[in-house]
């Protein structure tokens, strides 16, 4: 097997894997808080506590996934510019 075509073997199935991921979870752990909705601090003791509020996702501690953004964003554009046809109401009789 040619090293392009193993390159791009281990691309596609990279691209495919992610996708896969981004349709099944499309929320993932926030990268500054690491998922807990807020920071972690320490006291002068060494144990661990509660710090302030995360900003990046706003307490919730997961983020959307890039790809599920822009697939969104794709989404959205596609169907701004195809509207869908009203259904007109016939009365029947």
């Amino acid at each position: 097997m040619t090293p392009v075509l193993l390159a791009s073997a281990c691309l596609l199935i990279v691209t495919l894997g992610y996708v896969s991921l981004c349709a099944s979870s499309p929320f993932g752990n926030c990268r500054k808080c690491r998922g807990f909705g807020y920071a972690m601090k320490t006291d002068r003791k060494g144990r661990l506590k509660r710090g302030k509020h995360c900003r990046r996702c706003d307490g919730h501690g997961k983020r959307i996934r890039l790809g599920r953004h822009l697939y969104n964003l794709w989404l959205r554009t596609y169907r701004d510019a195809n509207p869908t046809p009203r259904k007109t109401f016939t009365p029947k009789g």
